[in-house]
């Protein structure tokens, strides 16, 4: 009889760490998902603002150009050509 009860009470020892161990690790698992949401909008802001910065950027290599420099002029023309296409698209949406 005895083999059999220390044989139940290791298993409850075990279960009882089993599940101390389960709980542990679901609250680990719910920290770990609430950062990754936190780095995931991080990295979505970051990229945002990395978007808006090379769209300066393509603006001020626009409006150097333009100023007079000699440097990406072949890029201007092309982004000017660009923009008159789409204000022309613009005007035959709006006409019709």
């Amino acid at each position: 009889m005895s083999n059999t009860q220390e044989a139940i009470h290791l298993l409850e020892v075990k279960l009882k760490t089993l599940i101390s161990n389960y709980e542990f690790l679901k609250e680990e698992n719910s920290i770990l998902f609430q950062n990754n949401a936190k780095l995931q909008g991080l990295l979505q802001e970051k990229e945002r603002q990395l978007k808006e910065k090379q769209e300066e950027y393509e603006l001020l290599k626009v409006a150097k150009t333009i100023e007079g420099s000699n440097d990406n002029t072949r890029e201007t023309k092309l982004k000017i050509n660009t923009l008159v296409r789409e204000i022309d698209k613009c005007i035959k949406l709006l006409s019709t």
